[in-house]
């Protein structure tokens, strides 16, 4: 979707959506290798259990990962000059995550024209896991 004209855009507009499918061990698994977060409680059944979990679950920073995602298929990398979220709720094995984005208001962020972008993971059955924001810079200044 790059080359889109972001001055063209209204709040309210959507970014596309990225739905990601179900999640998985070997999803689970290979971000623990690439992260090199290998807590137990994201990739050990028995561990997760003792913690009193029914299983493992996604890091929460897959579920960022992923919002980063979305974001670097609407607008080039260097466009994005803030990005954070909230973690709301645990991303289960199973769970399909849909990453959605909306533009809340055009705005100046460090002195630069901007959209501000409200950005949020949800599961299958509409529970938000991540809430966030993102600035994204009108002008990629290249």
């Amino acid at each position: 979707m790059h080359g889109l004209d972001l001055r063209a855009l209204k709040v309210g507009d959507k970014l596309p959506a990225l739905t990601l499918p179900p999640v998985d061990r070997t999803t689970l698994a290979l971000f623990a290798g690439a992260s090199g977060d290998h807590n137990p409680i994201h990739i050990d059944i028995d561990f997760a259990r003792k913690a009193g979990m029914p299983d493992v679950f996604a890091h929460g920073m897959l579920s960022m990962a992923w919002l980063g995602r979305l974001l670097t298929q609407w607008v080039p990398q260097q466009q994005i000059r803030h990005f954070g979220v909230r973690f709301l709720g645990i991303t289960q094995i199973g769970h399909i995550i849909t990453c959605s984005g909306q533009i809340k208001e055009h705005c100046t962020f460090e002195g630069q024209p901007c959209l501000r972008v409200e950005i949020q993971t949800t599961n299958q059955y509409g529970e938000a896991r991540i809430a966030g924001e993102a600035m994204i810079a009108i002008e990629s200044g290249d």
